[in-house]
């Protein structure tokens, strides 16, 4: 057993098994390692990275720099080839743009002619008329209001003070006449003079005998004490009952001064009343006013004298004929009208204030007036435009002056001839039809909007679409890999 040699491993006890192999394995890297230094000392061309497996990291990312810089390179060269290609027809293009004028295309009311026909012209309801030449009659018609005749409405009050005793008209709308009983009224004043009256009748019995001046006198005094009655509106009937029974009444009898219908009563049974406060109105009925407005631009066919016929809802079927007996001087400057009074006779009372009516003013216009339907006339606030039927068949559109109007014509003072057609129903989808053909018209100048007929579509049966046509070559495109 001891002539075993120290140096087999695993067996000897100063060498660990471990530390032997990576000895081993430091003195074989060491060994190669100057193996490689010594090839690369004799073969200087050779690359370390080309000899490597794996390579090296710097190489490759040099390698995809160049990649993509030449890449980069010919896309540029491409993008320049295309741009200097289509670079005239651009400008050409955008040089017409500029040129173009926008504010040439026609605005929407610059109406072109227009053609119907027959049956488009029925179906849309477009009828025609001729320009007339005639007498033209004007008619005013405005709605008004019954109200009462202001000539007529009284004021009734008291022209002494004192208290009602009792009230013989008590209601509004009571109708009364001239001389009737309206109150019983107590009042100082009225007492004091009924007996002065007494005094100065006996005062002339007892100078009967007297002296002419005595007599004189006492006639004075008793002509005083009547005066003063009347003065306060007593009736004589009144003054005569006192005298002829000698006895002071304690509440003397008020009259109504005038006829008509209590429209306003500010008295009560007991009240105190004042001397000309007004304790009825009445109102006399028999003729009542009619109020209107008139619109600024028909005063000029309105006059005084002049007859109108006013119809009432009330009355249905029935009318009724006045004058105009005044027309206000002010105009209302929110609504743009003018008063104007019609007087109208009223039997049995038919007639209420406050009814509404339809008043005609009919007057005369001008002997010989061009008219045409008030329906051919489009107003557009800014023009006033009539389609004209040419003998080829166009609607042609004219701008024509205009001057009084009716309720179914207006006058036409210049633009149109006698005897010409006009279009004089469905006159609006007309000029519609005409703008939309002005608005196309426009768009047609335009670069880019070719408004041509379209192109026709495959024969019925057939599968065949129509080919569009071939795009022209582009630098950098080849298509002929994609050719059939």
């Amino acid at each position: 057993m001891s002539n075993i040699p120290n140096d087999i491993p695993g067996e000897s006890g100063n060498v660990p098994h471990d530390d032997m192999r990576g000895a081993t394995a430091q003195q074989r890297a060491r060994e190669g390692g100057a193996a490689g230094q010594d090839a690369v000392r004799t073969n200087p061309n050779s690359d370390p990275d080309m000899d490597s497996p794996f390579g090296s990291g710097a190489s490759s990312g040099r390698r995809r720099v160049m990649g993509a810089a030449i890449f980069a390179v010919v896309l540029l060269a491409t993008i320049g080839a295309v741009y200097q290609l289509t670079g005239d027809e651009g400008g050409a293009a955008a040089a017409d743009m500029a040129g173009h004028n926008h504010g040439a295309a026609p605005a929407a009311d610059s109406a072109m002619p227009v053609m119907l026909t027959e049956e488009d012209a029925r179906r849309i309801g477009v009828t025609y008329a001729p320009v007339t030449l005639g007498p033209l009659m004007t008619e005013i018609r405005t709605v008004a209001q019954v109200t009462f005749d202001e000539t007529r409405v009284k004021a009734i009050a008291s022209k002494i003070d004192g208290w009602v005793e009792e009230l013989y008209v008590n209601y509004t709308g009571q109708p009364v006449q001239q001389g009737q009983a309206l109150l019983s009224i107590y009042s100082p004043m009225l007492v004091s003079a009924q007996q002065e009256l007494l005094l100065a009748r006996q005062l002339m019995a007892d100078v009967e005998g007297g002296t002419p001046e005595a007599r004189s006198g006492a006639r004075e005094l008793s002509e005083s004490a009547k005066r003063r009655f009347a003065f306060w509106d007593i009736p004589e009937s009144e003054i005569d009952r006192i005298e002829s029974t000698g006895e002071v009444r304690r509440a003397i009898v008020l009259r109504a001064q005038a006829s008509g219908v209590v429209v306003e009563k500010n008295v009560l049974a007991g009240q105190r009343i004042m001397a000309g406060e007004a304790i009825y109105q009445v109102a006399d009925l028999s003729t009542v006013w009619l109020e209107g407005e008139v619109f600024e631009r028909d005063l000029a066919g309105a006059r005084l004298g002049q007859q109108v016929t006013a119809e009432f809802e009330a009355l249905p079927g029935e009318q009724r004929t006045g004058r105009i007996t005044y027309i206000y001087p002010t105009l209302n400057p929110e609504t743009r009208t003018a008063r104007v009074r019609v007087e109208l006779s009223n039997p049995g009372l038919i007639l209420k204030p406050g009814m509404y009516a339809t008043i005609r003013v009919s007057g005369a216009g001008p002997e010989e007036a061009m008219s045409v339907p008030r329906s051919a006339v489009l107003s557009t606030g800014t023009r006033n435009l009539v389609f004209v039927k040419r003998a080829d068949g166009m609607l042609e559109p004219r701008d024509v002056e205009t001057g009084l109007a009716t309720t179914e014509r207006i006058q036409v003072l210049h633009g149109l001839s006698v005897g010409e057609m006009v279009v004089s129903s469905a006159t609006f989808l007309v000029d519609a039809e005409s703008n939309l053909g002005s608005a196309f018209g426009g768009m047609m100048d335009m670069p880019g909007m070719e408004m041509g007929a379209p192109v026709p579509s495959a024969a019925p049966g057939t599968n065949a679409a129509p080919k569009a046509p071939p795009m022209p070559d582009m630098p950098g495109m080849d298509h002929s890999q994609h050719q059939e």
